[in-house]
């Protein structure tokens, strides 16, 4: 029957509403009627408010297996409850609904398959491949097996001829719909175009062996019957295999287990082919027809696996070969053996080896330091603390530097791989909390990690502070003391300290208190040569460093200093600098003698009508030359004070004026140069002679 539509279900849910209503108010009449016989009738039998006003009240819960006014049972009501009821060409028609979606059902109904796939982080491709590598494994061992053993026949034909079909269907679809929408690499960039990945995929190598592999060749059933030699061609689709082995070795944690377990079915592989090898021999020259042969006795596979573990290890113990062909098959397994188990031999032996390869290099470092520390005679105290530190150290960090993994990645990975493991740790102190954040980026390349042992000092008082130091793991302690057991504070992890002595400058940048390691410490050290480094950059958060280095210092100080200091300055003033100038006159005329500067002291007086008496050295405006004004100025004011003072030098090397002027004292120091000094003593000596 045809499902009903939005419109049609809609008006049967008004039609029923009505019928609720037309009852409503036929009950109402009905009731008032009552009422209207028998005035004395019980409130109870009141008329209810409209259902305009208000809705009607819902009617309590019928008893368990009791039956409402209407005589319907509960479980009744429930069915109703889950039918669909509605009417078609006049008659009602009940159609029960369906069950709810369960959740896992309704994501896999909702899934829209990809337009591109990308081979290396989707793990939907993994999984796909794991199918299509399964496919491929069951024609690598199984087509041997149908091949050589009586295992095939026509009873169960059928099912070996299901499973070969789902292997090719799987091979099909992922010819047809996952491997041409894998996305590529062209020019550094990411190709997601359908066009574009089909067309990539056609020019693959890869490409043209899935359709090889799929070449049918059971058309030759029809002339030889069901022979498994003829679907060979589908062991060519080994690009998956070996591409499904890197995602494995990318997606496990610890991908040196995988390897041990390929390696170890390469081993048994080779010896699955040389079980079955071994039977279709048998088979050749007869079962039971000689010591040498499989006698057809128990389980073929199995006695015949045998006989290729014995011969591939070369064990022994085998019966000797009687015919040419025994002599030559036993000869190849010889050769083939040996070659093969030492191949796999050496692989495995490579494989264990990259495994342990961390483990052997924490041994070789151990080594060589204890055979220094032996040739040096080294205490046993100081070398049971180097042992501890080296198997703390290799415990909780699996290597023994951080920085020699890291050095081999460029300069974003290492920045992305210091984010995730350590912007945590770094973004709670407060000394940086208000920086730039990447400010903070960078400053996490640069922190090294540092393992401290129980008792250790990582710092002592008096120091020359050059890092700053960040607990990651572990607990640092803050002594004092004559003996330097007196606890004064216990920092934990997320902690900073140290800081003082990076950011501060000139004399401040020792270490003003001793900090130890309560157990083993994991820190994060800062230079601070790498910190100026990374300032330059970041003007702003410089600037507030330096602001809260600045807090810190004064945080420090004694309230008693600062108030001795405030008061001090209130009641004595600074003295103010002597000024540069006078203090260069002063000195030339201490080398010249007090006597000979003023014996030649005099005053000069200039009548107001006319200068032309002024000597002639002396002018009314004094040349321009260094100065030093008691007080400011006006550079062009005129000269209104008749006096001024002169005084020199007795060779006349330094001339000192104090000319008044309106209410001022001008000093003017007037220094001749020793070229004029020279040209005024040989004037002297020409007068003289």
């Amino acid at each position: 029957m045809r499902p009903l539509s939005a419109a049609s279900i809609g008006s049967v849910g008004f039609q029923e509403r009505l019928n609720e209503l037309v009852k409503f108010f036929k009950g109402r009449t009905e009731r008032q009627k009552g009422r209207l016989v028998d005035p004395d009738a019980s409130e109870d039998d009141s008329p209810k408010t409209s259902p305009s006003k208000a809705p009607l009240p819902p009617p309590p819960p019928p008893p368990p297996g009791g039956e409402n006014k209407d005589g319907m049972t509960a479980v009744q009501e429930q069915d109703e409850g889950n039918e669909l009821n509605f009417e078609l060409m006049g008659y009602p028609v009940k159609i029960p609904k369906l069950p709810p979606i369960p959740s896992w059902l309704r994501a896999i109904l909702e899934y829209r398959f990809p337009s591109s796939i990308d081979p290396f982080t989707d793990l939907i491709y993994v999984i796909w491949l794991f199918f299509v590598v399964a496919a491929w494994n069951w024609n690598m061992w199984l087509i041997p097996v149908r091949w050589a053993f009586p295992y095939q026949t026509t009873e169960n034909l059928h099912l070996w001829l299901l499973a070969d079909y789902t292997c090719d269907f799987i091979y099909i679809a992922d010819l047809l719909i996952f491997q041409p929408r894998l996305q590529f690499v062209r020019g550094g960039d990411i190709v997601c175009d359908k066009k574009d990945m089909r067309e990539h995929y056609m020019t693959t190598e890869r490409f043209k062996m899935d359709v090889l592999s799929l070449f049918p060749m059971e058309v030759f059933y029809l002339f030889t019957g069901v022979n498994p030699l003829l679907r060979f061609p589908r062991l060519l689709k080994y690009m998956a295999f070996f591409e499904f082995n890197d995602r494995m070795e990318a997606v496990m944690k610890k991908a040196y287990i995988y390897r041990v377990i390929r390696t170890s079915t390469y081993l048994l592989y080779s010896l699955h082919i040389n079980a079955c090898l071994f039977y279709w021999g048998s088979d050749y020259e007869g079962l039971g027809s000689t010591k040498w042969v499989y006698n057809g006795e128990g389980n073929a596979y199995i006695r015949c696996y045998y006989f290729a573990v014995k011969t591939l290890i070369t064990i022994g113990g085998l019966p000797d070969p009687t015919t040419v062909f025994e002599i030559c098959f036993q000869l190849i397994n010889y050769f083939v053996g040996v070659f093969a188990f030492s191949i796999m031999i050496g692989q495995m032996r490579d494989v264990v080896g990259a495994a342990t390869a961390g483990e052997n290099y924490y041994r070789a470092c151990m080594d060589s330091t204890i055979k220094y520390m032996n040739s040096y005679s080294i205490p046993r105290e100081v070398q049971s603390r180097i042992k501890t530190w080296y198997d703390y150290t290799w415990k909780s960090q699996g290597m023994l530097d951080e920085q020699e993994l890291l050095v081999q990645l460029p300069a974003k990975m290492r920045l992305d791989i210091a984010v995730d493991v350590n912007y945590s740790i770094v973004s709670k102190v407060a000394l940086f909390q208000g920086c730039d954040r990447q400010m903070m980026f960078d400053m996490l390349t640069r922190l090294k990690s540092v393992v401290y042992l129980p008792g250790d000092f990582v710092c002592k008082k008096g120091e020359i502070g050059r890092e700053m130091y960040i607990i990651k793991q572990g607990e640092v302690q803050v002594v004092g003391g004559p003996d330097l057991q007196t606890v004064f504070v216990t920092i934990r992890a997320g902690s900073v300290f140290g800081e003082i002595s990076l950011l501060a400058g000139g004399g401040g940048n020792r270490r003003t208190a001793n900090v130890k390691a309560h157990g083993f410490a994991n820190l994060f050290i800062l230079d601070k040569k790498d910190l100026a480094e990374i300032l330059v950059h970041y003007p702003e958060s410089q600037k507030l460093l330096r602001k809260k280095a600045k807090k810190m210092l004064t945080k420090d100080k004694k309230p008693d200093e600062k108030d001795t200091q405030k008061e001090a300055t209130e009641v004595i003033p600074p003295r103010p600098d002597t000024p540069k100038l006078f203090k260069a006159a002063l000195k030339v005329t201490e080398q010249a003698g007090i006597e000979g500067t003023f014996s030649k002291l005099k005053k000069v007086y200039r009548p107001p009508e006319s200068s032309a008496e002024a000597p002639p050295t002396i002018s009314p405006v004094p040349p321009p030359s260094p100065m030093h004004r008691r007080y400011p100025a006006p550079p062009n004011s005129a000269l209104e004070d008749e006096d001024e003072s002169v005084a020199e030098t007795a060779d006349s090397s330094v001339i000192i004026r104090m000319t008044p002027q309106k209410g001022e004292e001008l000093l003017t120091v007037e220094v001749l140069a020793a070229e004029e000094e020279a040209k005024e003593k040989m004037e002297d000596e020409k007068e003289e002679k």
